[in-house]
């Protein structure tokens, strides 16, 4: 699917001959958030710093949505100035590049970490962590640890809201492409064009629905079908489709358009990584999941709905309040109550009619605070330019 031109990033430059090389392992966890983290980051290393970058990825079928011109058969593939490699069990012998990341704390093959060991000089080695917004984040940001048997070091980096941590992941052209789609009604209409559906009705609250499988979206469809605002909901083709064709009582496929009450529903194809952005800029609101769409959700500056990753013991719901926290801090206390108690519904699975009417009525307000807190961040360092500068003063 092709896409208006200011909403795509501009193409990679090549890495300069000798360019310092990066190796980045990525393991596949929940689909896209772990390798979309990774291949956002191993695209803007390439392109603004520029490095050789190498991205392992073990599971090369999960990868195919967020980059279609992956070829999963392929063990080797350079694609946006990238080289791909598939992360398989029998490690290839070949020498560690100067940095090597283990995203998310995925261990790497013994031979490779002996081969980092006999490298002169040593690579300097990253695990690059979730993201938290919690209070003990800062602290360890940066920490080094010593290997127990070979004299490697690992430092421990996170991303995060304060500029005590390494930031997020943000290109440095990306809200001045974001700020030049909201003035181009030309570009918004190609967008709507390239998805193959007529532009939402202008008083209807367009919405960008992505999660996790959720008890909770029978609810939230129900609120809308009985909205007295139309709702024009783009439910991209994903692990929420099955429970919204529970409620529709049908089976659905991309492009078909569903009425219920007030509620249009349209499927949308699940659009490639680059193109997401402007599908979040599109909509009024936008319901993110993980971690990727997370934080690009907060640089399209709209209100937003985190579905978070679920953990055991109900973790996940520690770090969900760590941010709401922070989120939360400058909002009015009925707006920052009905984002709280909605939030948690929604991770909660239950989601009852008030909490979205309490929810929607503070959509001004939350208009506001989108953008207050995106020009917040953006004063942060973003993450690929921290991590470089970093790992040189390592080298």
């Amino acid at each position: 699917m092709s896409a208006p031109m200011l909403s795509r990033p501009p193409a990679p430059s090549m890495p300069a001959a000798h360019a310092p090389q990066w190796d980045i392992f990525c393991k596949v966890i929940d689909n896209y958030g772990d390798i979309g983290v990774c291949w956002r980051l191993a695209r803007q290393l390439v392109t603004e710093h520029p490095l050789d970058v190498r991205l392992w990825v073990d599971d090369l079928q999960s990868f195919q949505p967020l980059c279609p011109q992956i070829d999963p058969q392929r063990a080797v593939q350079q694609i946006d100035g990238v080289e791909v490699r598939h992360w398989a069990p029998g490690f290839p012998e070949l020498a560690p590049g100067d940095v090597v990341i283990e995203a998310f704390g995925c261990p790497l093959s013994e031979s490779f970490i002996v081969a980092m060991a006999q490298r002169k000089p040593q690579p300097v080695w990253i695990n690059l962590e979730y993201l938290s917004a919690e209070s003990w984040v800062a602290g360890c940001h940066a920490l080094s640890s010593p290997h127990p048997r070979l004299p490697l070091i690992k430092y421990f980096y996170f991303p995060g809201f304060s500029a005590n941590t390494g930031g997020l992941l943000r290109e440095h052209d990306l809200l001045l492409r974001r700020d030049g789609f909201a003035r181009d009604d030309g570009l918004q209409t190609a967008f709507w064009r390239e998805l193959g559906l007529p532009r939402p009705p202008a008083n209807a609250l367009t919405v960008s629905l992505f999660a996790y499988e959720n008890p909770a979206i029978s609810g939230l469809l129900q609120a809308w079908q009985d909205s007295p605002l139309p709702v024009s909901c783009l439910l991209p083709a994903s692990r929420a489709l099955p429970l919204v064709e529970a409620f529709c009582g049908a089976p659905l496929k991309v492009g078909d358009v569903v009425q219920r009450g007030a509620l249009e529903l349209r499927v949308i194809p699940f659009v490639e990584q680059s193109l997401y952005d402007t599908l979040l800029w599109a909509c009024d609101l936008n319901f993110v999941r993980g971690e990727d769409s997370f934080v690009r959700a907060q640089w399209a500056a709209k209100p937003m709905v985190w579905h978070i990753y679920p953990q055991q013991e109900n973790a996940h719901l520690v770090k969900l309040d760590a941010f709401l926290d922070i989120y939360c801090d400058e909002l009015s206390e009925a707006a920052s109550a009905a984002v709280r108690a909605f939030w948690h519904a929604w991770n909660g699975g239950c989601l009852e009619p008030g909490h979205w009417k309490e929810f929607i009525a503070r959509l001004d307000d939350l208009n506001s605070h989108a953008r207050r807190w995106e020009k917040k961040l953006a004063l942060q360092e973003d993450l690929s330019s921290s991590l470089v500068r970093f790992c040189q003063s390592k080298l």
